[in-house]
């Protein structure tokens, strides 16, 4: 899984052709922490279908906020640099990770 920083989001999500899942997380999130093996694990199941990129938020706020993420953990899909739907909260568990994944990995 790739980690982008500020410099590099637009580039690697914003200006990326296809689906690109996002994994917003922050320093001392407990819930990022909890789903970040999860998302590892299904970037490498299904990294060749998605991208999977992670940020963290902590140190990128303007970018974050320009993102219309306001509370953590957030795991977006994004298509074409478009968000198209996106996990929040206490939405974003394994299991909804994991349906995400697989429908948007065709």
């Amino acid at each position: 899984m790739l980690e982008a920083d500020k410099k590099t989001f637009e580039e690697e999500v914003l200006k990326a052709e296809g689906t690109v899942l996002v994994d917003f997380f922050g320093d001392g999130c407990v819930p990022c922490e909890a789903l970040k093996p999860h998302i590892e694990a299904l970037s490498e199941e299904y990294g060749d279908k998605l991208k999977f990129v992670c940020l963290n938020t902590s140190k990128a706020r303007r970018l974050a906020i320009s993102q219309k993420i306001l509370g953590l953990p957030v795991v977006a899909i994004y298509q074409n640099g478009e968000k198209v739907t996106e996990l929040v909260k206490d939405a974003a568990t394994k299991e909804a990770v994991t349906e995400l994944v697989k429908q948007y990995a065709k």
